[in-house]
């Protein structure tokens, strides 16, 4: 992969991780078009989905303080209580990871037309959320759990994870804030479970040579990425999914068109 195919993927990663319109789609269906050889990039996912965590962390970094002092402080306050609601939501996608890596990771091979049927799956969820009426209520630990699924079935090519996990917590009654606060927090334990394991296996080292692609893929991601974060908060604030259902179906119907 060369650089300026790098940047584009790495901008799209930057956009798509935060706006509800699954990244991984986007990335299979740039991939796509730009030609790139997607078995040979697992690593340029793995670095660029990193980028956009670092950009959760500076986004979070006042809430993720607080988290930690309250955490370490071991009393069952809620700022532990909190930590303990992320560590299950983990649970799911753990599972999945540890269980169905394999078959996971053999979907994605280019193939368009299941892209499409998950956008279509999302557009659905997004449009749930315009019906939906939340209610002045904290993510309880249950609803951790199930926000967890969502985010397990996110690994889906073309399935958003934050449209499900928000689309999730919004139709259990959650704030607005506090259901994007939580979608945008408890990614970061399986992300940066998995780039270790990856890091600690040699799996990075093994596939790629080429490290610039690497680094302006990072660079992109993490820039945009911050800018798509903020965005994405004031977007489920003032109830503008429903515009990225419409636009999830769109391309859904586009994909599967030229896929044809």
């Amino acid at each position: 992969m060369d650089w300026i195919k790098a940047l584009i993927l790495g901008i799209i990663q930057g956009l798509t991780e935060f706006l509800p319109v699954s990244s991984s789609g986007h990335l299979e269906i740039s991939k796509a078009l730009l030609g790139v050889e997607i078995k040979n990039d697992l690593t340029f996912d793995i670095v660029v989905h990193a980028a956009t965590v670092c950009s959760t962390i500076i986004v979070f970094r006042k809430d993720l303080t607080i988290l930690l002092s309250g955490f370490f402080k071991v009393k069952w306050n809620s700022e532990t209580q909190y930590i303990v609601k992320i560590f299950l939501s983990a649970i799911p996608v753990i599972f999945v990871g540890l269980f169905m890596e394999t078959q996971i990771e053999s979907l994605f091979s280019g193939t368009l037309i299941l892209v499409a049927a998950m956008l279509f799956i999302t557009a659905l969820l997004l449009a749930f959320t315009y019906f939906a009426k939340p209610k002045n209520k904290s993510i309880s630990f249950r609803d951790a759990f199930i926000i967890g699924i969502a985010q397990a079935c996110a690994v889906l090519p073309g399935i958003s994870r934050s449209g499900a996990t928000i689309a999730t917590a919004l139709m259990l009654k959650n704030r607005r804030e506090d259901s994007a606060r939580f979608s945008f927090l408890m990614v970061l334990l399986p992300i940066l479970g998995k780039t270790g394991m990856d890091l600690f296996s040699g799996k990075l080292i093994s596939e790629t040579t080429n490290v610039f692609p690497l680094l302006v893929g990072f660079v992109s991601a993490f820039i945009v990425g911050l800018i798509a974060c903020k965005l994405m908060i004031r977007i489920v604030k003032n109830s503008k999914l429903i515009y990225f259902a419409v636009y999830c179906a769109l391309i859904a119907g586009l994909t599967l068109f030229f896929s044809m």
